[in-house]
């Protein structure tokens, strides 16, 4: 029998490529036309276009979204999971297409790019699912609709056969096995290291000695521990280049084989998570060994939710336009390594594409996962990730929920690690800033509202939905939901900042939050510009401390309940210990635990809060009010309470319970001249002083600064001027050739630079992307940089942190300013707490160091930094390496420097990334 050869099926359309300065239009005829972009955007209104990337191209255009053909919308529904630049350039190497030059050349991609994806198509064979998916996507409106069918073969409608969206159907089940023993406790000795290393590098490697000596320093981390809550605790500074991840991971799988355990390591960035998981081949080589022995692990609210997804396909009756994004993520579903919609292999332009509620809202972010009672439990992907976490030698996680979980270990959370890696060690202050904070907010308030009751409108599943077969026969347990549910109502409802703001709250917490609205008005410095406002708790209004008395008695009739039906549920566990079944036990765990949590961690603590309101705060704590904002308009209000040392709870929960904890970083020391000093500040940041010993370890870069890069201090540049900052970073960019990231301590000065170079420097022939502007997230943006050698970059500091780019896409970086620490109440209490103005300068040059850190990834890269900032002081210089003159210059001079320095030639040595 022969098989049905098929051909692509085109849509008669123009194909549109737009920059800031000028489009490109390639009409259905093949004539190829430059024009203006206000020519561009008449055209589109009465033409649907093909396109790369529809949202971008309309802020190019300076225009709202128009209707096109989206080529990104055909990858991800052709090749689902699968990686591509949402650029003519990405869409090119993704399918074996020439590379465009201009925009001329980008229209001509495009179209081959058409061409080429409906080929792929016609080239497979249409699975009956494939089949139903394309049609229910063709009837909700989706452009490529009719040439996906016709390019598929089908003629008649599919749809009586179902839509196709119900992908959980085929997903496989997970399975559980026996609870793991504890690990052994034999220690991994340097030279061992050292040799697991070389294994990992293979064969006729370069000789590495800064990585082999910081390999054998990692390994104290994993020697046995002699004295409770005293772990085997090392800080280790690994310049940049040094190539530290390969010389942890040496150490650490010798210890997972070794010991039957598992070692944790934490990074701050998913860009660092990325990068670990590929060093990973190196150990594991085979797809099936690495799934095995290693897993990504993340919090509930990066995984898409079965339940939430099948809800939202149900509902495509009244909300027909939903088809197309649901088909997507149900390609994807079908194809995706595990599940993770927030940050693994689902595109992230595809949340630009189809908008935040049918993709990433897709996922548990609010807690409402019922468990085993989700007829998709044993396909949940979240519940696969725990259990393979469970397995696996080696699990990459975030801070955030590696000291969240640890958190909750008093609470029932079970098979915390005993070994650490804390990668990025640099932001362990900052992320256990963020785990052990309390905010008392309208925000959080209803969070817990919903997580309790339900949404009043949309698919929030509240906790009768969760628990009610649970307690149905069991009185004191119905008693005591009736009693939250009832209770709850005390929180902040839908619509609560709008009443709020109105002047009529409802409920406690809401009158509560009116009187800390007038406070902080009253007290902030200005109540009309761009930024959050604060005020001091001291001397609170007979008004507000009658308030926040009311709602502390409200929250007290709330945590009653709430701890009545945890311990009503946690003793049926051991009443019924020999007849329940195991899904109905780990449900019941989950639901008590996450009781637990609320109730301990959030509406107690809540609580102690408003009872010390008025009295002064202790020690270890500052509090404020606050109401936060986003480009001037309101988004939350509420009462702060943060410790001074946030590692305090960071070394109680996650350091003091482990056996070996390895913090590592380019930038734990911030240069100081002494460097006693310098450790004893790195000490501080990480928490190291509150224990009774710690390692220290330096292993110096191997990169020559002194020949590879050129810092510059710009003199003459009014930086509170914006034109005079523009055109600096004009003249810079264009001296470079490109290549240049431009890092901004203000959202708005980005802003007002973008708006003066973008379509000058587009005529010139390097693109601007810039985050806060193009509407893409960082990580897109820092993959499309990365990938285009001559575009730049305008970011701010989670721009600064994210980049991870080698070679010649990055020779420039140009810093609006010193990056001093924010003046909050906050920094106000821990500069008291830390040092003064010592403080500051520690906190500014670790900034400047990471930011320097970025500009050299290989012993071939060179280039320059630039401070647009005349005020920098001399103190600040000990950020940068030593040997590296930090010179003074006009702008011209500035200007000149870097067009000569980076027009020499490169250096051939090489050396490994950090």
């Amino acid at each position: 029998m022969t098989a049905t050869i098929r051909s692509p099926v085109l849509p008669e359309a123009p194909v549109l490529a737009a920059g800031f300065a000028a489009a490109a239009w390639l009409d259905v005829s093949g004539e190829v036309r430059l024009l203006p972009p206000a020519e561009a955007a008449r055209l589109v209104a009465s033409a649907r276009p093909v396109l790369c990337h529809g949202p971008a191209t309309a802020r190019r255009l300076g225009v709202e979204r128009f209707a096109a053909y989206d080529l990104l919308e055909l990858f991800a529904f052709v090749r689902p999971a699968r990686f591509c630049l949402p650029t003519p350039r990405g869409l090119a190497e993704a399918l074996g297409l020439p590379a465009p030059r201009s925009l001329e050349d980008e229209v001509v991609t495009l179209h081959g790019a058409r061409r080429a994806l409906l080929a792929e198509l016609a080239a497979t064979t249409p699975e009956p699912r494939l089949s139903r998916i394309a049609w229910t996507m063709a009837r909700g409106g989706w452009a490529w609709g009719p040439a996906v069918l016709g390019t598929l073969g089908l003629e008649s409608d599919a749809g009586d056969r179902g839509s196709g969206l119900d992908v959980w159907r085929k997903l496989p089940e997970w399975q559980d096995y026996a609870p793991q023993p504890p690990p052994g406790a034999e220690a991994v000795e340097a030279g061992e290291a050292r040799r697991r290393l070389a294994e990992l590098l293979g064969e006729g490697a370069e000789a590495r000695p800064q990585q082999a000596d910081y390999a054998s320093a990692a390994a104290a981390a994993f020697a046995p521990r002699v004295a409770e809550g005293e772990p085997q605790f090392v800080l280790a500074e690994a310049g940049t280049g040094v190539g530290k991840t390969l010389g942890y991971i040496a150490p650490a799988s010798l210890w997972a084989e070794r010991n039957d355990g598992t070692v944790w390591i934490s990074t701050f960035t998913r860009n660092l998570q990325h990068q670990i998981d590929g060093e990973l081949d190196r150990l594991y080589p085979t797809r099936s060994r690495k799934i095995e022995k290693t897993v990504i692990r993340k919090g509930r609210e990066n995984y898409l939710c079965l339940l939430n997804y099948e809800e939202a396909a149900r509902s495509l009756l009244t909300r027909a336009g939903d088809a197309v994004p649901l088909g997507l993520v149900a390609r994807w579903a079908s194809a995706t390594r595990d599940g993770d919609i927030a940050g693994g292999d689902f595109p992230g332009w595809l949340v630009d594409l189809v908008g935040r509620n049918r993709s990433l809202g897709l996922a548990d972010r609010r807690g409402e996962c019922i468990y085993s009672a989700c007829e998709h439990y044993r396909k949940c992907f979240i519940e696969r990730s725990i259990r393979r976490a469970r397995r696996a030698s080696i699990v990459i996680a975030n801070h955030a929920l590696t000291m969240i979980q640890a958190a909750r270990a008093g609470e029932g959370e079970k098979d915390l690690p005993t070994r650490y890696i804390f990668d990025e060690g640099h932001h362990l202050f900052d992320a256990a800033d963020g785990a052990f904070a309390g905010h008392l907010t309208g925000m959080e308030a209803a969070e817990l509202r919903r997580w309790l009751i339900g949404a009043d409108s949309g698919r929030m599943r509240g906790l009768k939905r969760r628990v009610a077969d649970l307690v149905a026969g069991d009185r004191p347990a119905a008693e005591a939901l009736q009693a939250i549910l009832e209770n709850a109502r005390v929180l902040a409802g839908e619509g609560w900042l709008r009443r709020v703001s109105e002047g009529a709250p409802i409920g406690a917490l809401e009158r509560f939050l009116l009187e800390v609205r007038t406070l902080v008005r009253a007290r902030a410095r200005s109540s009309d510009g761009p930024h959050g406002m604060e005020a001091d708790c001291a001397a609170p209004p007979e008004a507000m401390l009658s308030r926040s008395a009311a709602l502390a008695a409200a929250l007290d009739g709330l945590l009653r309940p709430m701890r009545d039906l945890a311990r009503r549920l946690a003793a049926r566990l051991a009443e019924e210990a020999e007849t329940m079944d195991t899904p109905t036990r780990q449900r019941i765990e989950a639901i008590v635990r996450g009781l637990n949590v609320r109730a301990e961690l959030e509406i107690a603590g809540w609580r102690d809060m408003l009872a010390g309101l008025g009295s002064p705060t202790p020690a270890q704590f500052v509090d404020w009010f606050g109401i936060e904002r986003i480009d001037g308009r309101d988004f939350d209000i509420g009462f702060y309470r943060h410790w001074i040392d946030p590692t305090r709870p960071f070394i109680s929960t996650v350091a003091e319970p482990a056996h070996g904890v390895l913090v590592t970083s380019a930038t734990l020391t911030d240069g100081q001249s002494d460097d006693a000093g310098d450790w004893a500040a790195a000490e501080a940041r990480t928490g190291a002083r509150h224990l009774p010993s710690s390692i220290r370890v330096r292993v110096a870069s191997p990169f020559d600064y002194p020949n590879q890069t050129r810092i510059l201090v710009v003199r003459d540049i009014d930086k509170r001027d914006p034109d005079q900052v523009a055109s600096a970073y004009q003249a810079l960019f264009l001296a470079s050739g490109g290549g240049g990231l431009g890092i901004f301590t203000a959202i708005e000065r980005l802003r007002a630079v973008h708006r003066r170079v973008a379509a000058d420097l587009d005529s010139a022939g390097l693109p601007l992307l810039a985050q806060h502007v193009d509407g893409l997230s960082t990580g897109t943006l820092v993959d499309i940089f990365r990938a285009e050698e001559d575009a730049c970059l305008l970011g701010t500091d989670a721009v600064r942190d994210g980049v991870d780019v080698p070679g010649r896409s990055l020779r420039l970086i140009v810093f609006d300013r010193v990056p001093w620490p924010r003046p909050t109440i906050l920094h106000r209490a821990r500069k008291a707490g830390f040092g003064g103005t010592d403080y500051d300068d520690g906190l500014t040059r670790l900034r400047l160091k990471q930011a320097f850190g970025r500009l050299i990834r290989r012993s071939s890269d060179r280039g320059v930094f630039v401070l647009l900032d005349r005020a920098f002081p001399s103190r600040l210089a000990g950020a940068f390496p030593e040997g590296v003159e930090v010179r003074r210059a006009g702008l011209a001079e500035a200007v000149a420097l870097t067009r000569d320095f980076l027009a020499r030639e490169r250096p051939p040595a090489h050396a490994p990334e950090n």
